[in-house]
């Protein structure tokens, strides 16, 4: 009895914080959808947060059932003239609607009202972000210790480059270098690959090119992440760390580079996935995320509601993917459909439907595989 206690206790520890970030996520990148639909007079039948089974809802005054369902791994928004949550278009209802009825389904819009509709979800995520992020740095500020380099490991990318104890970085690929954790930050995500680093050499810019080696590292949870080690410590104390306050705008244009450094990030990652540098294992699923969530949150509410500004960028980057069934394959068919000067037949979007769905089963099958094996790999 005392092991189930405990094993539900662990399991609500992750859920929780998990269905708290990702209901913000989600709801606000549905709203974006929802929002310029409206705005464009397009009749929304459905707003719902999750899959499946209705729990409880309502319908607001415009006829739209708001309601939350069952299975709590997303949600969607259902135009009038939609086929499924996915916004495929029904051929045969659109057939038979009253051209009154016509006026107000997302199919009949010009293409750039449904391009917009589509876009705005990730656009929601970003703007989601930026605000979480400014919200913290104006509330809070921003720890900084100066990047100064205390110790360099023997035989270390940092060594081979020339990194001298006492030097301080001041640059990185020509972008300023504030803190050590902006250090830290563009060298874990520069794994075996070149970085120009300014140093200031007792008053002297001494420029150096280093080339950060991949090292699988374990955090205090014993999650583990391979990523781009240079071989330096700072012996910082407390007198070193000092809290930058920022101001409306300046708290505004930190969460843009915040939102923008994790997009770059992102964006690389799955370019070296390509590429073959990356390590397909770091792809994680809702298990990881759960996990991840729980962990975070034991720290407090600010950290887990930085996680909920991280995940919403990764939530809008996923979904601006050139895949049919996500944003990105809806805007690359409204692309074409643009260039044509008529929609692609909708055989081609059917097939195209098709393989986006294979594609996004397949991704959460091995993204939830990795998830699996990790929590049960020694």
């Amino acid at each position: 009895m005392e092991l189930l206690s405990s094993v539900l206790g662990g399991s609500l520890g992750y859920i929780i914080p998990f269905l708290f970030v990702l209901t913000i996520v989600v709801f606000f990148h549905e709203l974006g959808h929802f929002l310029v639909a409206r705005w464009c007079s397009v009749k929304v039948e459905a707003f719902s947060i999750g899959f499946g089974p209705e729990l409880f809802g309502r319908n607001d005054k415009k006829g739209t059932r708001w309601k939350l369902s069952a299975i709590p791994l997303g949600g969607y928004v259902r135009f009038s003239g939609d086929e499924n949550e996915a916004s495929v278009p029904d051929q045969d209802a659109l057939s038979k609607m009253s051209d009154e009825d016509r006026k107000g389904a997302f199919q009949t819009k010009p293409v750039w009202q449904r391009a917009a509709v589509v876009a705005a979800g990730p656009i929601a995520n970003f703007i989601l972000a930026i605000l979480i992020f400014a919200g913290l740095f104006f509330f809070y500020g921003k720890a900084e210790t100066l990047p100064r380099v205390d110790v360099v490991r023997e035989g270390s990318a940092a060594e081979i480059a020339g990194i001298q104890p006492g030097d301080i970085v001041v640059s990185i690929n020509g972008n300023e270098i504030s803190s050590f954790t902006d250090l830290q930050r563009v060298v874990s995500a520069s794994a075996d690959l070149p970085v120009q680093i300014g140093l200031d050499r007792s008053g002297e810019l001494v420029e150096v090119t280093a080339v950060p080696e991949r090292q699988e590292v374990t955090d205090r949870f014993g999650n583990k992440q391979k990523i781009g080690i240079l071989g330096i410590q700072r012996n910082a104390t407390q007198d070193d760390v000092t809290v930058v306050r920022y101001g409306p705008i300046e708290a505004l244009a930190e969460g843009v580079n915040e939102t923008w450094f994790i997009v770059e990030r992102t964006g690389g990652y799955i370019a070296g996935l390509f590429a073959g540098r990356e390590d397909p294992d770091q792809l994680g699923g809702p298990i990881r995320v759960a996990q991840i969530s729980g962990q975070v949150a034991s720290f407090g509410i600010l950290p887990l509601i930085n996680l909920t500004a991280v995940l919403s960028v990764s939530i809008g980057l996923l979904n601006l993917l050139p895949v049919p069934m996500l944003d990105g394959g809806h805007l690359m068919f409204y692309a074409a459909e643009a260039a044509r000067g008529k929609p692609l037949a909708p055989k081609v979007q059917e097939y195209g439907f098709r393989i986006g769905i294979t594609l996004v089963l397949m991704l959460m099958v091995f993204a939830t595989w990795n998830d699996l094996r990790l929590l049960i790999s020694p």
